[in-house]
């Protein structure tokens, strides 16, 4: 795959294709369940809710009841899609998604929406950017971030389809549609979209997209950059991660995320092991959010097109220096 053409995508934000997804895999999946936490206008669960009640629950502003009642679920046979915002369902729930669902590797799917500082005017009190680090670290858990709705509905599938805990995180604002129809999405598969042995950008969920751009800018002055959708954090796909770090030398990882805990250092976990060169981590740098507009957050915090581009210039000048 290589995505060149990134003029007038439609734009969808990734919630909404999980509220669309369910409605389909209602009829499929007659054990599918799915619970919320009085927040199913904003999760779009509302869309399962409207054509299957009897198979909606509303646990009401209760998050740990929510996994708790979702692991249950599994237990008897169900197969729960368990949803609410993300900064709720991994923070005030974490003892529950780690004893009741992780430890025991029951078969519930957390589908977390509003990550990220994209969240916008909430402010820092509903930005979750340490999720993916908290979901990582637990046993038995699946971590998937998408990159546009088509990814969302593919991995929606797929996790309904995987027996085990799955984390899936959604954003908030409409984002451009990547993918066609046609996409493949496998659990634990990198996808490359970009071809260049210049450098290589490993990126994940709303990055992807700021990734390609950068690379476009890139591309202007003459370096060659890749880009690989990463859109499962765990199990990272570490072969590919590998093969690109050695074929260009240089890398550049971005994520709407803490760079503690996430792809970065999942990344540089794998490098540091296997092939060590120069890598430079986009994302947030040991801050909580702030409330503003989601184009100017991601301005402010260093998370656009040119900020990506201008890490790939210092790991290249980096490894043309021979500084690791």
């Amino acid at each position: 795959m290589n995505i060149l053409n990134l003029e007038n995508r439609e734009m969808i934000a990734t919630r909404e294709a999980y509220g669309r997804v369910l409605v389909e895999l209602g009829k499929r999946y007659r054990d599918l369940v799915v619970l919320d936490a009085d927040l199913s206008k904003s999760t779009k669960t509302s869309e399962f809710a409207k054509h299957y009640p009897e198979r909606f629950f509303n646990m009401g502003i209760a998050e740990q009841n929510l996994m708790g009642t979702a692991a249950g679920f599994a237990l008897a046979g169900k197969i729960p899609c368990a949803s609410t915002f993300a900064v709720f369902a991994v923070g005030r729930a974490f003892d529950q998604v780690r004893n009741s669902i992780a430890y025991p590797a029951l078969n519930v799917k957390i589908v977390a929406s509003h990550a990220g500082i994209t969240v916008g005017e909430d402010g820092a009190s509903h930005q979750s950017v340490e999720d993916i680090s908290l979901m990582r670290s637990l046993p038995n858990m699946t971590v998937i971030v998408p990159a546009d709705a088509t990814e969302t509905a593919r991995a929606v599938e797929a996790a309904v389809e995987y027996r085990g805990p799955v984390y899936i995180r959604l954003g908030r604002p409409a984002v451009p549609v990547l993918f066609g129809a046609d996409y493949e999405f496998r659990i634990g598969r990198a996808a490359v979209l970009r071809e260049g042995e210049d450098a290589v950008i490993f990126a994940t969920g709303i990055m992807v997209y700021e990734s390609l751009k950068a690379a476009v800018l890139l591309a202007e002055e003459g370096t060659e950059t890749a880009v690989v959708n990463v859109s499962t954090i765990k199990p990272l796909d570490e072969q590919t991660v590998i093969n690109w770090a050695r074929k260009a030398g240089a890398v550049v990882t971005a994520e709407e995320h803490s760079i503690y805990g996430g792809l970065g250092s999942a990344v540089a976990e794998v490098l540091g092991e296997n092939c060590p060169v120069p890598l430079e981590r986009v994302g947030i740098r040991d801050r909580f959010g702030e409330s503003g507009s989601p184009d100017k957050l991601l301005e402010a915090f260093g998370l656009t097109a040119p900020h990506i581009a201008q890490a790939v210039r210092r790991v290249r000048g980096r490894r043309a220096a021979g500084v690791r």
